[in-house]
């Protein structure tokens, strides 16, 4: 066996607690072979190699994790050796990932418990900014957030080895943070967000210590790298508890922190047409989730950040400006404060805005137009969008009931329908105009224009 990478001081260590195979109800059966091939491998080789982390927490729990990580001490380059497949990743936190097809199994080495400046450990204002120093499991495990998630499955004997209470942990649903509260959270900001994801996801509460630093601290989220939190922003709301993760991150009051234009909006939402919109969109991706259907991050997006677009907008038209420009302006204001908090690609932010952009076009019912509309590669989603503004009014419920009976229509059927009635019905109130074309005229000034021809057929 490797020898430990650091010389701890075994007094100062916690003492494990082995429930054994027959103890525990987590089988090999449900860890991906992937997993599995590396546990094994590094185990042939004469390293210690444990399935740690969510994974671990999961299968405890009765669930089917997607993720196996696996802990060991062997270092990144010795694990490079035994796997070919295998390639090195990180700065900030030296990783290895062993890929077997679309599977990616990723391994850490045990992490110790040097003090800043050892090493290849750095801290900046108290944040980890490097942490590549080796240690034992004893330690690995004093480093880790929360004591569910510092559980190892051994696979050289199929234990479960608990060295902070995480098995006690699970029993009471509890979520209890390791070591002190306010320095792991300055380690790390994001273990905010991530003490309230898994308290949503797993239907845990938060121990009052860990708790008790957000009001303090959340503004130090500000601090995280904006790619990161779009990250654990998917992790939020992506992952089929979505609403439930928005209701804890307000519990805990750090949605202002990660969404401060949709805090600002719920927080003048006096009658609750807002919190219902994007309650309604939270669980409707859940639903999708849950069905396996596929969802998009561009439309949760777009409900959140609604009510301030929505919001702006009729401020700027109050003032005299456009309405069209209005919404463009208020759009890209939104956009632009928000991707400063939470980087989202380019190509989410493009359809969240034509979401947004195509809203006053269902209020238009000419043949050409519907057929036009129906055909956008976005229709389905600002479709989705319409009718969770249906509640806001009697109008918008008419129009979005509207849209649902044209699309079971066949083509001719709606053609038809459209041709007795070439009136549209005016726009919402606020909601931004849709850009008109000016018809040119053939020839020059005074001559009669030609008669309109028939509308285009749909393509």
């Amino acid at each position: 066996m490797p020898p430990d990478r650091t010389d701890a001081n075994p007094a100062a260590l916690p003492q494990p607690r082995v429930i054994p195979r027959a103890q525990h109800n987590l089988t090999r059966k449900h860890i991906s072979r992937g997993a599995l091939r590396v546990l094994y491998g590094l185990h042939e080789h004469g390293f210690r190699a444990c399935l740690v982390g969510g994974a671990v927490r999961d299968l405890l729990l009765g669930g089917r994790p997607k993720d196996f990580d696996v802990a060991t001490n062997a270092t990144p380059e010795e694990i490079r050796k035994i796997f070919r497949n295998c390639r090195l990743i990180g700065r900030r936190f030296r990783l290895a990932h062993v890929i077997f097809g679309p599977e990616i199994v990723e391994v850490a080495t045990f992490r110790g418990s040097g003090a800043e400046g050892e090493g290849d450990r750095h801290l900046v204002d108290g944040r980890i900014v490097r942490d590549n120093v080796w240690g034992t499991i004893e330690e690995d495990a004093l480093r880790r957030d929360f004591r569910v998630n510092a559980l190892y499955y051994d696979i050289a004997d199929f234990s479960i080895i608990d060295y902070v209470g995480g098995m006690q942990d699970l029993a009471q649903r509890r979520l209890h943070l390791i070591g002190d509260p306010e320095q792991r959270y300055r380690e790390d900001p994001v273990r905010m967000l991530r003490a309230a994801r898994l308290a949503a996801k797993l239907q845990f509460t938060i121990d009052p210590a860990a708790a008790e630093p957000f009001p303090r601290l959340g503004h130090l989220l500000g601090d995280a790298a904006p790619a990161r939190l779009f990250d654990e922003t998917m992790k939020l709301f992506m992952g089929g508890y979505g609403l439930a993760s928005f209701r804890m991150l307000e519990h805990c009051g750090l949605l202002q922190h990660l969404f401060a234009g949709t805090a600002r909006a719920l927080a003048r939402d006096e009658h609750g047409a807002l919190r219902n919109l994007i309650e309604a969109g939270l669980a409707g991706t859940d639903a999708r989730v849950a069905e396996g259907k596929p969802v998009t991050p561009a439309f949760l997006f777009a409900v959140l950040l609604w009510g301030e677009v929505y919001a702006l907008a009729r401020g700027m038209q109050s003032e005299g400006i456009d309405r069209t420009l209005a919404w463009q302006r208020a759009a890209h204001k939104v956009m632009a404060e928000q991707m400063a908090r939470v980087a989202i690609p380019r190509r989410f932010s493009y359809a969240m805005e034509e979401i947004w952009a195509l809203q006053p076009r269902f209020a238009e019912r000419s043949r050409k137009r519907v057929f036009r509309l129906m055909a956008h590669p976005r229709f389905r989603a600002a479709y989705d969008f319409l009718l969770l503004r249906a509640a806001e009014s009697g109008e918008l419920r008419e129009r979005g009931e509207w849209w649902t009976r044209a699309q079971a229509l066949e083509a001719e059927q709606l053609a038809a329908e459209l041709a007795q009635s070439r009136t549209p019905p005016p726009p919402v109130s606020g909601e931004p105009a849709a850009p008109r074309k000016r018809r040119r005229r053939r020839g020059g000034r005074g001559r009669k224009p030609p008669a309109s021809s028939t509308p285009d057929a749909p393509s």
